[in-house]
């Protein structure tokens, strides 16, 4: 039983990694649902999309990041949001049950996504 309790202790690893996915697929769900070119099948479709971009943002973003320095610092950073776009389309590209009709959509979407997954790490953080 305490070993248990470890792994769903509030301050758990695991735990927080849950509920950050938990929450990105809620928000998933509400954007598809309010924007007409985001179109997700499932729940479970929505989990995929909340683990697949918690991969690629871990993984892809990095290294495209860091071969797009030199734009990314004449644009003062705003070719950041070009790279969210660009990988919430991999994204797309990926999972079958979601589809986002083009880059504009992708842009608006990894935004408002961007902004909601802030706002509940804000209020989620340790501090």
């Amino acid at each position: 039983m305490p070993v248990l309790f470890l792994f769903l202790h509030k301050k758990s690893n695991l735990m927080k990694t849950i509920v950050k996915l938990l929450f990105t697929t809620f928000f998933v769900l509400m954007l598809a649902h309010f924007m007409p070119g985001v179109h997700v099948d499932t729940f479970y479709t929505a989990l995929m999309v909340a683990v697949v971009l918690a991969l690629l943002n871990m993984f892809i973003k990095p290294i495209i990041v860091f071969f797009t320095l030199p734009v990314t610092v004449l644009t003062l950073g705003l070719f950041l949001l070009v790279i969210n776009a660009l990988i919430v389309m991999l994204c797309d590209y990926l999972i079958d049950g979601f589809k986002i009709v083009d880059f504009i959509h992708a842009l608006i979407f990894s935004l408002v996504l961007s902004i909601c997954q802030s706002i509940v790490s804000a209020f989620y953080s340790d501090k």
